[in-house]
């Protein structure tokens, strides 16, 4: 029973960072968060600036 209880608070509580990262990530913009953003050829840093 505890372990239950154990192995489901650490289920909701990644689920929960999970979900905080992403919403953390989608308010800083497309390319912001995006893990290739150092090295994308979209040059999506000159649509922000306009």
């Amino acid at each position: 029973m505890i372990a239950n209880i154990i192995i489901g608070g650490a289920i909701f509580s990644y689920a929960s960072w999970a979900f905080v990262r992403f919403i953390n990530k989608s308010k800083k913009g497309k390319c912001a968060a995006c893990s290739l953003s150092k090295n994308c050829s979209s040059q999506c840093s000159s649509f922000e600036s306009k």
